[in-house]
């Protein structure tokens, strides 16, 4: 059975529990997602902890944003953890997303557009033109002509986003909570279902999977769910 469109992301206290968390869900889902405090308590060894024996796919998810060398000399770092997907901060330019690009020919570069986090006042506040969906837009297509294979947006821009780039670029949705789901600090959310359907390629499920009593059927369950709803 092929494994669910969905990055587990691995928010773990601790590498022994992102290391089982991984076990758990890796049948179910494709791909699980290393983020920044689980990389910089523990390293490149939390990369081979949460890969196992399985080969699933790794979302190192950095979001780096520097200087095109110093972000070129990072990613060259963790490149040779070949992981998946390595993200980096869409507002950081053309040049520092490519100078990503060239320094990890193996790895998939996702360029971060807006954080689901943030609201239309966040955007204001921080004077990046709005509405949401036009500076999602407008950051997508930066990426994509500077190189970006992937882009990570919320499910409320994703159907724009595919409209604006077309095929052939992968689209990371956060924010995505199963229906009855609580939505906690991401502003923009949609269901998992709702996100494929919109153009989603991986969709990032955290929490409602990690924090229930058995992640590893959470996983199942949600992942028969995306199948039923694939073929009806």
């Amino acid at each position: 059975m092929t494994p669910a469109p969905i990055a587990v992301a691995l928010d773990a206290p601790d590498l022994e529990t992102a290391a089982r968390w991984a076990s758990l869900v890796t049948p179910h889902v494709s791909t699980v997602k290393v983020g920044l405090e689980l990389y910089l308590r523990y390293g490149p060894d939390v990369i081979a902890s949460v890969r196992g024996a399985s080969g699933v796919q790794v979302f190192l998810d950095l979001k780096l944003h520097d200087i095109p060398n110093t972000v070129a000399g990072a990613t060259r770092s963790v490149a040779r953890l070949r992981p998946a997907y390595l993200t980096v901060h869409a507002a950081g330019g053309p040049a520092m997303i490519r100078a990503a690009v060239e320094a990890a020919p193996h790895t998939k570069i996702a360029a971060v557009t807006v954080l689901t986090s943030l609201t239309a006042a966040d955007l204001a506040a921080i004077g990046l033109d709005g509405p949401t969906p036009d500076a999602v837009r407008r950051l997508a297509a930066l990426s994509v002509a500077a190189g970006a294979t992937a882009l990570v947006c919320s499910p409320h821009e994703v159907a724009a986003v595919r409209a604006e780039v077309g095929a052939g670029i992968d689209l990371i949705t956060p924010g995505v909570r199963p229906a009855g789901a609580d939505t906690q600090d991401q502003a923009r959310v949609a269901t998992p279902e709702q996100a494929l359907a919109d153009g989603a390629d991986l969709l990032v499920i955290g929490r409602p999977i990690t924090g229930s009593a058995d992640p590893g059927a959470t996983a199942a369950a949600i992942a028969a769910s995306l199948r039923r709803t694939a073929s009806s």
